[in-house]
């Protein structure tokens, strides 16, 4: 700036913030999976992964952008007696784009048009506005560019089996399709599952931790699947679980929530989440279960933001209020996490539940990192468990499900240690460190 104090140069350095950011949605989806997947092959977690992919893609239109104040004080102070006003009123100006660039994208322009569609709208602003401050010769050329950017954007459908893509306002959702009709639901990352669907309507199991929230009423002594009148799901995404619990246990009543509109339609579209039985409720569950009446026998948790859980789904006062809506024999169940020899994220979640519940019970799901913790309103023990569910013949769904719960089963204990309440729950940084850890050992 003060070697070359002229407003062409800081238009030009605009523009070029303006094509950095326009450029995203063109390259970000080559970058961010090559980040993840091709980092993956040296044992890099996707929180670092992912990490590296934002700042490759970020790093440019940020220093750019970052050179603009100063550079801009730097032309219009003429008198150092005025310098303070003159950079008190840019900051005043830069406030106001910071508040307009922080509510608008999320109340306005994601939902309306998507995340690229926002990025190129900014992008294509700024540039514009570079290009009153350019000299007469360099328009035609930026002009160009310009016009290029405004070109209608279409998906990015390179992923195998790929058959919708959308953005909402949470996330990028995506729906894959094997060969044999299967589908998947894959959200932002593209690291996790988060729900299945067979076209073969005979196919109730998945072989994965979602067949364990089948088992969670049989904690209760005498339970037999005619007593289960009421489920609610927090995090219901496109209907997995609730489509079990149907075909097994009948036309029981689900409540399912979910915050995000989008993954709904896309379950009732690719998924068939159209059992009669099921209500769902587009809300944050823990807004729900504070605003509704209901009670419930089970009350399944399944919330994973990958790799994260939503803090409020994980306190004290969380599950208390849950406890509260859970009938006297109810049970809530929930899917976390571990790794190979780091159990701190689920040993807190077991501290947290028996300060709420007389009993609390692991499950960890062989072959995965998934660990299924399962509390009880009601004292009980894993003898009752397993003899409930030795009623089922072994070829039968629940037979299936009752072989493999049965054998990984274990009491879970408090050791006194980390307890998640409102005030404090560091679930990112117990997740992250347990990543790092990983890391450190592969």
């Amino acid at each position: 700036a003060d070697r070359y104090p002229s407003e062409q140069v800081l238009c030009t350095i605009t523009a070029m913030a303006a094509l950095s950011i326009s450029i995203l949605p063109f390259i970000s989806q080559v970058i961010l999976t090559w980040s993840i997947t091709g980092l993956e092959q040296v044992s890099v977690s996707i929180f670092f992964s992912s990490l590296l992919g934002t700042i490759l893609l970020f790093a440019v239109p940020v220093t750019l952008l970052g050179l603009v104040s100063p550079f801009a004080i730097r032309l219009v102070t003429k008198e150092v007696g005025r310098s303070g006003k003159t950079s008190g009123s840019l900051y005043a100006i830069s406030t106001l784009g910071s508040i307009l660039g922080a509510f608008l994208p999320v109340l306005w322009l994601i939902p309306a048009f998507g995340v690229r569609r926002t990025l190129l709208i900014f992008g294509v602003i700024l540039f514009a506005a570079s290009l009153w401050g350019l000299r007469s010769r360099w328009r035609p050329a930026f002009s160009l560019v310009l016009i290029a950017l405004v070109l209608p954007l279409g998906p990015l459908k390179n992923i195998p089996d790929l058959i919708y893509e959308q953005e909402s306002l949470y996330n990028y959702i995506q729906v894959t399709q094997l060969p044999d009709g299967t589908r998947e639901l894959i959200l932002n990352e593209g690291q996790a599952i988060h729900s299945i669907y067979y076209p073969n309507p005979k196919t109730v199991l998945t072989g994965w931790y979602w067949d364990y929230f089948l088992a969670a009423p049989y904690f209760n002594a005498g339970f037999t699947p005619q007593k289960l009148h009421r489920v609610a799901i927090i995090g219901l995404a496109a209907g997995t679980i609730a489509h079990q619990f149907t075909k097994v246990y009948g036309q029981v009543s689900i409540d399912g929530v979910e915050i995000d509109p989008s993954i709904v339609d896309v379950g009732r579209k690719y998924f068939a989440m159209n059992e009669p039985n099921l209500h769902v409720h587009i809300q944050d569950g823990r807004t729900y279960l504070e605003t509704t009446q209901a009670q419930y026998d089970v009350v399944a948790i399944d919330a994973f933001q990958q790799p994260y859980i939503p803090f409020q789904l994980t306190t004290r006062e969380f599950f208390s209020t849950i406890r509260s809506h859970l009938s006297s024999t109810g049970v809530v169940a929930l899917n976390t996490a571990h790794t190979t020899h780091d159990y701190r994220l689920v040993q807190a979640f077991v501290n947290t539940m028996s300060k709420v519940f007389p009993s609390v019970y692991v499950f960890d799901v062989p072959g995965t990192f998934n660990t299924e913790i399962m509390a009880t309103v009601q004292p009980t023990s894993i003898t009752t468990f397993r003899q409930n569910l030795a009623q089922f013949t072994p070829s039968s769904v629940m037979g299936q499900v009752a072989s493999e719960v049965s054998a990984v089963v274990t009491q879970g204990h408090s050791d006194g240690g980390m307890v998640f309440s409102d005030d404090r729950a560091p679930i990112e940084q117990i997740t992250d460190q347990l990543l790092l850890n990983y890391i450190q050992q592969h």
